[in-house]
């Protein structure tokens, strides 16, 4: 079972710890879709109504920002970051492929809103980092600081994005599109 390494920091206090992730994905339908994703890669699945983006971390760490502390995210070289944007097309892709850039190449820090804050429903693109993230349309954009969750378009509800070596596995059964590789494209970041 892999860890998440995490270091919380608040004021000048370090504290490192380890979670322990469940990354058994308890799919409906555990028949995967599998991605060959190198390094410099980023693969698109695009949808009707929504696309997803993903890419390597490449074993970087990042900065997690909530309301009231910062976390600091260590990762596999296989773990993915995961983008979900309410959108389709060239400049969807152009957004999410900027949004996984400034993350991974710029080190941006990611920003965790509070539940029912006013900026949720606008926010364009939302990241969920590590080795397994949960697609969900029945979350709040943007206010989830576990990174095994993602909000996502309806048709990719319940889809699990999961890292291995080499790439990523789409898991589950989206709705009302078949999940097949004339939905996936694959680009240099």
């Amino acid at each position: 079972m892999p860890f998440l390494q995490i270091q919380e920091c608040q004021g000048g206090l370090r504290v490192n710890y380890e979670v322990k992730l469940k990354v058994d994905c308890n799919c409906k339908v555990c028949k995967g879709m599998h991605i060959r994703l190198l390094d410099d890669e980023i693969a698109y699945l695009e949808g009707l109504s929504g696309t997803i983006a993903l890419a390597k971390t490449r074993g970087i760490s990042f900065f997690l920002e909530t309301e009231t502390r910062e976390i600091v995210l260590f990762t596999e070289p296989e773990d993915l970051i995961v983008a979900s944007s309410f959108g389709v097309g060239e400049k969807v892709r152009r957004g999410l492929a900027c949004t996984l850039y400034q993350l991974r190449e710029l080190e941006a820090p990611l920003i965790v809103l509070p539940k029912g804050h006013p900026a949720s429903p606008r926010l364009k693109t939302v990241v969920s980092i590590g080795p397994c993230t949960h697609l969900s349309c029945k979350i709040q954009p943007g206010t989830h600081p576990e990174q095994n969750v993602l909000c996502g378009s309806e048709e990719f509800h319940e889809l699990e994005v999961v890292a291995e070596p080499g790439g990523a596995e789409i898991r589950g059964k989206a709705q009302g599109i078949a999940l097949d590789s004339d939905r996936i494209v694959i680009e240099k970041l």
